[in-house]
């Protein structure tokens, strides 16, 4: 009998480990980088091929630290592969393309390529109008009052809220009841002009994007309408949205 309980348990310890071995790498394929899919994800400045960039980033939260606007956020479980990384939700918070770029400053493992040193060497992804039936500087409607209230509550939710905050929170306050030109003006990148402006649509105005838009997302984040009317996509270029045809 004990013969048998001993032969038991030795069967029992070798299958167990071969399956723990088995979980664990199982667990590193699909951890690995060549495992890992990549994500739509809109990525801080100077983030590399998201491929790489999922390989290369230790998730330190370094550059979420340094960021002067609180544009940065940590994707969690629920957002599926990349656990730890950084992220930037536009609707809530934009990039605002500081000068010195210190979020890129601060990567230390090559995530953010330090070759990005000023705002216009940032390339994100592309703002489009997704939505223009819903743009009110289309149908020349007024910004509504009480449109910035989700300004307002990003700020109040946020702790050590810094002056750029104080400063973007103040000429947002100024737009209601005026014409929609929000996405335009609110525009961080040192030469806006070359990104985005308003031109004559139907009764209104509507934004047009040129090729020095940098994808940064803050046209997202103010744009007045419930869902935003214009969006970033990630990654995509100038070209590849406009000129695809």
């Amino acid at each position: 009998m004990a013969k048998t309980v001993k032969t038991d348990r030795r069967k029992f310890m070798k299958y167990s480990t071969i399956g723990i071995l088995a979980l664990v790498g199982g667990a590193g394929v699909a951890l690995s980088p060549k495992g890992v899919v990549a994500e739509d994800k809109l990525r801080p400045p100077g983030a590399v091929e998201e491929n790489e960039f999922l390989a290369l980033c230790i998730k330190c939260g370094q550059c979420l630290q340094v960021c002067p606007y609180h544009s940065i956020k940590l994707a969690d479980v629920a957002k599926g592969h990349g656990v730890g990384t950084p992220y930037i939700d536009a609707t809530e918070r934009g990039c605002y393309a500081c000068d010195a770029v210190p979020c890129v400053l601060a990567c230390p493992s090559g995530a953010l390529d330090h070759h990005t040193e000023k705002a216009t060497d940032i390339h994100m992804g592309i703002a489009v109008l997704e939505f223009p039936d819903t743009c009110i500087a289309i149908s020349n409607t007024p910004v509504p009052a009480g449109y910035n209230e989700k300004m307002h509550a990003f700020i109040n939710k946020t702790n050590n809220v810094t002056e750029y905050e104080d400063k973007v929170l103040e000429h947002l306050d100024e737009f209601e009841g005026k014409a929609c030109t929000l996405c335009a003006d609110m525009c961080p990148i040192p030469n806006p002009l070359s990104a985005i402006s308003m031109v004559p649509s139907g009764s209104g105005n509507k934004p047009e994007i040129y090729d020095g838009c940098i994808g940064c997302g803050v046209c997202q984040e103010v744009c007045p309408t419930s869902i935003p009317s214009i969006v970033v996509k990630p990654r995509m270029t100038y070209d590849e949205y406009y000129n695809k045809a």
